[in-house]
């Protein structure tokens, strides 16, 4: 062996490669300032286009005009509901990997609901005994793209997620960023112990500002005069939520809401709330300084007063339209400070939403259009009393979350009756009754009476630990769970519940649309894309190739 040769070699090899691993700070890949993620809970893709003459120039149109919209983005699984629907968003994923499999889910374990960000082991900040800070991440099985932010900045980072329902907050900040919700006992924002043990002094001050007291003295107006509101159903219909306080379901509401318990949570079906989250994350950015520092920051709002309003009013209603009208507002005055505060071109929003809407079945049917509301728990008597008839009594169904049942294994082993023969008599008691599509065993995807369409999202919305065992389909137009003949609804695997926004803005962001299909299991990688960034580790989605092929 020639020694000296093998001595001199790696001095060689390194000296000959340092060269190319020698970056310096300017070498280092562009990224924005600041990050901003915005989900509006529960807007359908059309409230872009609906009310577009009514938008101001510096909200949604600007984003439009000015930005990149996948005009085709749709979920891919079901059920699509609020905690899936960000848990999709911010990890690329889909309810059979990240396990968010509803907003609650029967724990088979256990033996109870389980609700998405329920953690027992936490308590709310500050000592407060409120149950509204048992909260945590902890029930979401893989990263999310916030996370994976983190990861890549040595945690340099910060992530801070902002909502006034739990799940909108928890879900987004991922495992390592920081949540603040909104407690509607006390009107105050609050966090739990698994992020921190005290408030910042900012949460602190800004709750003694009391602007949830000043609102429901405000009670809520209309911003435009009534007759400008074309695009909705009159003010007077049978089929509204009445507020409390209010005589009938019209303008104005008083929102004279009773003094004690819950007090506070009359905001959040008002456009109050949307105002009151823009005001926090607004404090949050000033307070935390995101944007300033060395790397790459992360802000995650969701706001969640469409969703509440949508629900008790319907999206036809004067109520919906005034509160995307000032949700609309409340966006431009969010991008216009952002403008201020780290420059036009170094931050990036992108906006989208947890899932649709169907049109009350009432608005429905007075214009002859199919639509209806199904009775579970009449459903699931006729169930009940079917599987006692063909089997002998017993508990055959331990729980029910998002049209699925969870049967009884241990009564099944015991009578050794498979889940086959159970779900046989399901479907014939419950195909024949009227607003029923379909009924589906869970555990033999390959045999489901099912187009291809709809079993894909079926197939990833599934999850073997957290789902049920038989699933129920409802027609299009047709929902559950509601007020008896008032309000509406989603969770469907239709297009008015899967169809979504999907709006890019801001750094190095072109002007464009796609049609092309795309998954809001895409927004995460492509995030990742733009970040450099490792996409989360239960990642499905792909980057959007048209936009991030295209960047300035």
């Amino acid at each position: 062996m020639n020694f000296r040769y093998t001595r001199l070699a790696p001095l060689f090899y390194f000296s000959f490669f340092i060269p190319c691993f020698s970056f310096g700070q300017s070498a280092l890949p562009p990224r924005p300032r600041l990050v901003v993620g915005i989900v509006v809970d529960q807007m359908r893709y059309d409230f872009l286009y609906r009310y577009a003459d009514q938008y101001g120039p510096g909200g949604f149109r600007r984003m439009m005009e000015g930005g990149f919209n996948a005009k085709n983005t749709q979920y891919s699984y079901f059920p699509t509901v609020t905690a899936a629907g960000h848990a999709s968003v911010y990890t690329g994923s889909v309810p059979s990997v990240n396990g968010i499999a509803g907003n609650d889910w029967f724990d088979v374990r256990r033996g109870r609901h389980v609700y998405c960000v329920e953690d027992d082991s936490v308590r709310a900040t500050d000592g407060n005994p409120s149950a509204a800070g048992r909260m945590s991440p902890r029930n979401l099985l893989t990263t999310t793209i916030t996370d994976q932010l983190r990861l890549a900045t040595n945690f340099r980072s910060k992530t801070i997620g902002i909502a006034l329902k739990d799940r909108g907050s928890i879900l987004p900040a991922g495992h390592t960023g920081t949540a603040y919700w909104f407690d509607g006992r006390d009107g105050k924002w609050i966090s739990s112990t698994f992020y921190m043990q005290n408030l910042p002094k900012w949460v602190a001050d800004f709750n003694a500002r009391n602007l949830p007291a000043q609102y429901l003295r405000e009670g809520w107006k209309t911003l435009l005069p009534l007759e400008q509101y074309t695009q909705s159903t009159p003010d007077d219909v049978p089929w509204e939520v009445k507020m409390a306080g209010d005589k009938k379901s019209v303008f104005p509401h008083e929102m004279a809401a009773p003094v004690g318990q819950e007090r506070y949570a009359y905001i959040a079906p008002t456009p109050h709330g949307n105002t009151l989250t823009k005001e926090f994350a607004l404090a949050a950015i000033r307070a935390e300084y995101l944007g300033k520092g060395t790397d790459t920051d992360f802000l995650a709002v969701s706001f969640s007063s469409p969703d509440y309003v949508g629900h008790a009013f319907g999206p036809n209603s004067v109520e919906s339209q005034d509160v995307y009208l000032r949700l609309d507002r409340d966006l431009a005055e969010m991008l216009t400070f952002l403008d201020g505060w780290v420059g036009k071109d170094n931050y990036l929003v992108f906006l989208s939403a947890d899932h649709g809407v169907v049109d009350v079945p009432e608005f429905a049917a007075s214009h002859r259009l199919p639509a209806g509301r199904f009775s579970t728990p009449r459903a699931s008597g006729a169930v009940r009393a079917a599987l006692n008839e063909a089997f002998g009594k017993g508990e055959f169904i331990r729980g029910e979350a998002n049209y699925e049942y969870y049967l009884n294994h241990d009564l099944l082993r015991d009578k050794k009756l498979t889940v086959g023969q159970v779900y046989d008599v399901i479907r014939r008691t419950l195909l024949p009754m009227e607003g029923i599509a379909n009924v589906i065993n869970l555990h033999d995807f390959a045999n489901a009476p099912l187009d291809t369409y709809h079993l894909a999202l079926l197939r990833n919305g599934w999850n073997p630990k957290r789902s049920g065992d038989v699933m129920v389909a409802l027609q299009p137009g047709w929902l559950s769970g509601t007020f008896p003949g008032v309000g509406t609804s989603h969770s469907t695997f239709y297009n008015y519940d899967t169809h979504v926004p999907c709006l890019w803005y801001g750094w190095r962001i072109p002007a464009g649309f796609t049609v092309a299909p795309t998954k809001v299991a895409d927004i995460a990688p492509t995030l990742a894309a733009m970040l450099n960034v490792l996409e989360p580790n239960g990642c499905v989605g792909e980057p959007i190739q048209k936009l991030v092929e295209n960047l300035k």
